[in-house]
């Protein structure tokens, strides 16, 4: 008998060329090789019993090594949902999971995880923004470029989604983070208060908020918290106190403008209709709302409703031309306090005249 020839395995008998068919012979034909062979015919190779085995039985080319792994419908899959990005966007979530298990990321000194808040909860939001509330911008040019900047907003809708919106907005039209100030009781909540570390928040004092600015951020803050938030929707659209403009102060301190931003559309996601105060004091919070869905529905109470979003930041308040210790002299923080809120309810009656409707 010949010597076997030695066939590279995936060659399918020629090198340089892969095939799906199994190029080392099965046991059956390396015996079928050596036996029943009629005197004068030469021996037969392993490899050509196998052909012959294929050849003759019916489906044994369906019993061959499978082919390599076909990513087509993969592929296919991915442009759909993703466009013809979808590749990339990919390989960007990938590399972005590689680094999270790995631990290659970074955070500042206040907990903010920037790559966490742009590729997660910033895009989640993205489409509540865009499709569900619609939200039109007006006044973004009033945001300074560079440079620190503090964002004062009317607070609204039982739930903080109108911060969450802020942020969003202002990370898309101007490509810069906003730093949230936050009340205790959301960094004493288990999980809130982590998560809203991670997504640039920060406890609503003087201090970090002058830190905050005086490293060039854009800081916001909601003056009328939980009262602007549990409100009645008797009352929607009419500012509460702005406690005692602990924000002007810090704002005058570091000389940076004050960019009133008024927002319509928040007071209608979650009409409130109700409060049950003594579960509310039995858990420690402000307030556990009744809405005309919730907690009737349960869960699906949850869900905010489809109301029309405008946004608008008005223009900037100067600081830096107050002389030095203004931030002591409590009756100027007072006045600038008024005329940040007034200018803010103002900015609200005309963009509600300017609305055609609720949710549309």
């Amino acid at each position: 008998m010949a010597d076997a020839e030695i066939i590279p395995i995936g060659s399918g008998g020629r090198p340089g060329r892969g095939s799906a068919r199994r190029t080392t012979p099965s046991a059956a034909a390396r015996s079928l090789a050596g036996k029943k062979i009629k005197k004068g015919e030469p021996e037969l190779e392993p490899e050509v019993v196998e052909q012959k085995i294929f050849a003759e039985v019916p489906g044994a080319e369906q019993q061959t090594a499978p082919d390599a792994p076909d990513f087509v419908a993969f592929e296919k899959m991915v442009r759909d949902l993703f466009g013809d990005a979808g590749e990339q966007k990919v390989a960007e979530w990938l590399a972005f999971l590689r680094r999270r298990l790995t631990g290659q990321y970074e955070v500042d000194e206040f907990g903010y995880d920037a790559e966490l808040t742009d590729q997660v909860l910033l895009s989640g939001l993205r489409p509540l923004a865009e499709k569900w509330f619609r939200v039109e911008v007006r006044g973004i040019e009033n945001i300074p470029d560079t440079g620190s900047a503090l964002i004062v907003a009317n607070h609204s809708g039982t739930m903080p989604l109108d911060g969450l919106i802020t942020q969003l907005i202002i990370a898309d039209h101007t490509n810069r983070p906003l730093r949230t100030l936050a009340a205790d009781l959301v960094f004493r909540t288990p999980f809130v208060g982590e998560l809203s570390r991670k997504a640039g928040a920060t406890l609503a004092s003087n201090d970090d908020a002058e830190r905050l600015l005086r490293a060039g951020n854009l800081v916001g803050v909601w003056p009328e918290g939980f009262k602007g938030l549990g409100k009645p929707f008797s009352e929607r659209y009419k500012l509460q106190r702005f406690g005692r403009g602990g924000f002007v102060s810090a704002a005058m301190r570091t000389g940076v403008p004050i960019v009133p931003c008024s927002i319509v559309g928040a007071e209608e996601i979650y009409p409130l209709v109700g409060n049950i105060a003594s579960l509310a004091r039995l858990l420690g919070v402000p307030y556990i709302p009744v809405t005309p869905f919730f907690p009737l529905l349960g869960p699906l109470g949850m869900v905010p409703l489809p109301s029309k979003w405008l946004i608008e930041f008005g223009e900037p308040i100067r600081t830096d031309d107050f002389p030095e210790g203004a931030a002591d002299d409590p009756m100027l923080v007072f006045n600038v306090t008024d005329q940040v809120r007034e200018t803010i309810q103002q900015t609200l009656y005309a963009l509600l005249m300017q609305r055609r409707s609720v949710f549309f």
